[in-house]
């Protein structure tokens, strides 16, 4: 049987996902990835546990269909930080996009003045994501590690260091550490002075299509999931808005050119070649559900069964408003310690209104993020894609809150997707069409007016 395979390194698990040369699923497996909290702000996973999933859903993939596939490519979530030493093995465990330890440095290189310069050279924002940050964390709080670091470098390169004995990085991943120049690709050297590390101290930076044998398996680098979420959905143009839910959420757009923003709120990332993408992720997706439904209403209803409750309570839910930033938030605010707040509430108000009403403020959130995008952009519709896509009732509120029409692709696979249409050319189309409700909208024009006011305020 011939087939692709996309290998999709993600922070809840990692996926292998087989597709015929029509892009349509054959076949996938997964494995949950654990992570680990020890400490408040802290969130890690062992990288040798992930590199053992890579490899167990390769394994398995091949064994079940009784063949190789033509070859792997890789997705992998950005801004990972592990340090190795000279052998590749790990010395730190994987530090998450969303730990929270380096908050503290951000926050001082915007009091001292050096965040714009370090934004405009690498397009991404100075936050305690980047592993930018990162970095300099470890060498002011781990100084024995930094001394033994002979690489600081991400999930992908650790896989990549243990298959192939090389330390590469894609572009697309490179782009978002915060290190490298977006408009040169090089590792910037202004920005590394800030770091105390040279380029030795970093991979080998690579094109997304760069391929290498292993048994007789062409395996291409890739580039990173929501760039590759992009090029799946078919996003590939600046009227274009790609939005993704899952764990977390992200509005992008696609452009032939690196740009930054004035206020320094959106990022600018490598797609391939002369591709960018330009938008902004929050970390308060889906996740807001999953707090909601154990922290809070610590009920055994499914996630189904809430959305279906949701359902019955008119748009805008009576007035109730939920700022969904339980973990902090990225885009629009860029404020690790922004909080969740529920405001509003009164006695008519029941859990079905409060689901609504986080619901709501997800995609709030996202609008305040598309809103800036189309201050240089005309965005005409939606691309939307994660595992919120299987939500109708999800989709046609976008739809409603954004009042443009969101396109639904055949899958939700789409890192995994994008990632093997770097090496065969794909046509992806949309298969429903969802169209905004003017009535609808109308009540989420004032509730969003309502919303930024206090959101911004964060």
């Amino acid at each position: 049987m011939q087939y692709y395979l996309g290998l999709d390194i993600g922070t809840t698990s990692v996926k292998a996902v087989a597709f015929d040369a029509a892009g349509k699923v054959i076949l996938k497996h997964s494995v949950t990835n654990r992570t680990i909290q020890p400490k408040e702000n802290y969130s890690e996973q062992d990288p040798e546990e992930v590199y053992a999933a890579v490899i167990f859903c390769i394994d398995t993939t091949i064994a079940q269909l009784k063949s190789k596939p033509q070859f792997i490519s890789f997705s992998a979530a950005m801004h990972s930080l592990i340090a190795v030493d000279k052998n590749g093995n790990a010395l730190t465990n994987c530090i998450l996009w969303s730990d929270n330890r380096a908050a503290e440095i951000a926050g001082a290189l915007h009091v001292k003045g050096f965040a714009k310069n370090i934004y405009q050279l690498s397009g991404v924002p100075v936050h305690a994501m980047s592993p930018f940050c990162k970095i300099i964390w470890v060498k002011e709080n781990e100084p024995e590690i930094f001394i033994r670091t002979d690489k600081f470098i991400g999930i992908k390169e650790f896989i990549f260091y243990k298959l192939f004995q090389e330390f590469i990085v894609d572009s697309s991943i490179a782009s978002a550490t915060g290190l490298m120049n977006i408009h040169t690709g090089d590792w910037d050297e202004e920005i590394l002075l800030l770091t105390k590390i040279d380029p030795s101290k970093l991979s080998k930076i690579v094109p997304v299509q760069y391929t290498t044998v292993r048994n007789d398996i062409k395996y291409m680098i890739g580039a990173s999931d929501g760039a590759l979420a992009n090029l799946a959905m078919n996003a590939v143009d600046e009227k274009v808005l790609a939005i993704t839910i899952g764990t977390s959420a992200a509005a992008r757009i696609t452009t032939q050119q690196p740009g930054v923003d004035e206020e320094m709120r959106l990022f600018c990332y490598h797609l391939k070649e002369k591709y960018f993408i330009k938008g902004g992720a929050s970390n308060n997706g889906a996740i807001v559900l999953d707090w909601l439904k154990e922290k809070i209403l610590q009920t055994n209803e499914t996630i189904e069964e809430l959305l279906q409750k949701a359902s019955t309570v008119p748009a805008g839910s009576d007035g109730l408003i939920f700022l969904p930033y339980i973990l902090g938030e990225r885009a629009p605010l860029w404020n690790s310690n922004a909080k969740a707040e529920l405001i509003g509430l009164t006695v008519h108000h029941s859990k079905e209104y409060i689901i609504r009403a986080a619901i709501e403020g997800v995609i709030f959130n996202l609008l305040l993020i598309g809103n800036m995008l189309n201050q240089k952009n005309t965005i005409s519709e939606i691309h939307a894609g994660g595992g919120f896509a299987e939500s109708p009732f999800w989709i046609q509120m976008l739809a409603d809150i954004f009042n443009l029409p969101v396109k639904i692709f055949d899958t939700n696979e789409n890192s995994a997707l994008g990632a093997i249409m770097l090496g065969i050319e794909i046509k992806t189309e949309p298969i429903i069409i969802y169209l905004p409700n003017t009535i609808n909208h109308a009540l989420y024009a004032k509730q969003f007016e309502r919303f930024s006011q206090l959101a911004l305020k964060s």
